[in-house]
């Protein structure tokens, strides 16, 4: 562990993560997420901008993936990562690569699932972060909408499954551009930061190639326990 780290335990001490002291550091939309998809016996996953790991390190401890690759562009979350998945012995189940989605080093067809936290403020929409972890992982510096819904037609087998977590003000807009890349809007759960608030966030499944016919499940309220 660098000397800029920490460790911090989750799951009932069940996962120890190395995370950036003072860089960018996981939000409760990845778990929120990790909880959301979708996922069945060995399927392969993809996690498109892993960051430290998290969302790979929960699925593979609390789900029966044959195995996750996680794609992630920046060198030191990439790092922390690979680390992440030695410190809890996970090797057998998740590898990381270093690299950018909108040039993909893994091939077509890959993946039954692919799962994504993206960055999804847009560039020109609120204070940019001075630290650049925490910028590219909230803002549309270096990955788009339209990227993350490209990489992961491409890396989907038929009828993969694509997931998603983005502010509920943009729905129409994800659910228009899925449809382009032939991804239909399979699951649907909305984040209220409480029960007298709009929706802060929305949890979205969709199937490549698949039929209409979109599933509303019961809404999360504040860290995501439901009412």
């Amino acid at each position: 562990m660098k000397a800029n780290e920490t460790i911090d335990s989750f799951l009932s001490d069940k996962l120890q993560i190395i995370q950036s002291r003072q860089g960018y550091r996981f939000s409760v939309d990845a778990l929120l997420l990790a909880e959301f998809v979708s996922i069945r016996s060995n399927d392969v996953v993809v996690d498109l901008g892993a960051g430290c790991g998290i969302i790979s390190l929960i699925l593979a401890v609390k789900r029966k993936v044959g195995f996750i690759v996680g794609l992630e562009l920046q060198e030191e979350l990439a790092s922390q990562a690979q680390r992440n998945i030695a410190l809890n012995k996970l090797d057998k189940k998740i590898g990381i690569i270093r690299g950018d989605l909108r040039h993909l080093p893994i091939g077509p067809e890959f993946a039954h699932v692919v799962v994504c936290n993206p960055p999804y403020r847009r560039q020109k929409s609120g204070r940019i972060n001075p630290d650049f972890s925490k910028a590219i992982a909230r803002h549309e510096l270096s990955t788009k909408l339209d990227d993350i819904l490209t990489a992961g037609k491409a890396l989907l087998k038929p009828g993969g499954r694509l997931s998603l977590i983005y502010p509920a003000n943009r729905l129409t807009e994800i659910f228009a551009k899925m449809r382009i890349q032939g991804v239909e809007p399979k699951r649907l759960q909305i984040v209220f930061p409480n029960s007298y608030s709009n929706a802060k966030l929305v949890m979205i499944e969709g199937k490549l190639q698949g039929k209409s016919g979109l599933k509303i499940l019961p809404p999360l309220f504040g860290q995501g326990g439901s009412q």
